[in-house]
């Protein structure tokens, strides 16, 4: 495994602040969006396990934890993948049902699904694509946490630039929102990781993370499938640079810089559960 190289690293004073790693965990529907008629729940699970599972290999070799925000379509579709991931310590959080045809009662279903699968209490919620969700609904629910929050402006998908950045509460429910860059809110997500290059890409997180004292952030299992093998994917440049083995490396990069300086990862409930107990 290759370690980190020394252009990545910090120099200055290290921070002992949190690290919210994160994978929305669905069924690979991505290639739908582009035309292709591509069965998400035959060949679009076999994508997502398969990139679930190397994402599991690389935290246990880094022994972090992290949160998997899953569909209940993928939860039932691979009992064994969902069953490592609860054993190997990390948080199964929900994230709709259907991720290509999300509904509102999703809120509700999703949750019941993956506690009946897992015997676990689910305790927060990802709207797929994170687009709108109710939040009284969620409250209702008895989620503690919803992070379907991206503050960035993003064409055609998000429009947030007036959104906090940081958490914050509503009702009950603590809203933990994607990290973005301050001040001029350049978004921190799975496609920067992409697309990037990785000395910038981590020195604006470590930036973030700095400012913030916190450091949010999501990817996708299929991201970690070699997608630049298959043109019949119709995937666009921007999501398959870096796919499968490069992705893997450059998690490994993240992840590493982070625990360079001794910042703490934990899931989004430690962390919630942390904030409540401080306000």
């Amino acid at each position: 495994m290759k370690t980190i190289k020394n252009a990545y690293i910090c120099t200055q004073k290290r921070h002992t602040d949190m690290v919210l790693l994160s994978f929305d965990t669905e069924e690979f529907d991505v290639p739908r969006e582009h035309g292709v008629d591509y069965d998400t729940l035959t060949d679009g699970m076999k994508v997502s396990d398969y990139g679930t599972n190397k994402i599991l290999d690389i935290l246990k070799e880094e022994e972090v934890h992290a949160t998997f925000f899953c569909t209940s379509n993928f939860a039932q579709h691979a009992p064994d993948t969902m069953k490592r991931i609860a054993d190997e310590g990390h948080e199964i959080a929900a994230h709709g049902c259907d991720h290509w045809n999300p509904k509102p009662e999703d809120v509700i279903n999703s949750k019941r699904i993956l506690e009946e699968l897992t015997g676990k209490k689910v305790y927060g919620y990802r709207q797929p694509r994170m687009f709108p969700v109710s939040n009284d609904e969620i409250e209702r629910q008895g989620y503690i946490y919803n992070s379907s929050l991206n503050p960035a402006f993003i064409p055609g998908r998000y429009m947030h630039l007036t959104e906090s950045r940081t958490p914050f509460m509503q009702g009950d429910v603590l809203q933990i929102p994607a990290s973005v860059t301050p001040y001029f809110r350049f978004p921190l997500f799975w496609l920067a990781m992409h697309n990037l290059p990785m000395w910038l890409y981590l020195s604006w997180c470590r930036w973030t993370h700095r400012h913030d004292k916190l450091f949010v952030t999501y990817f996708h299992p299929w991201e970690f499938y070699p997608l630049g093998e298959h043109p019949e994917l119709k995937m666009p440049f921007i999501i398959r640079n870096h796919a499968g083995k490069g992705m893997e490396e450059r998690l490994r990069q993240l992840i590493q810089t982070f625990k360079y300086e001794s910042a703490e990862f934990v899931t989004y409930t430690t962390f919630t559960q942390r904030w409540l107990a401080n306000k």
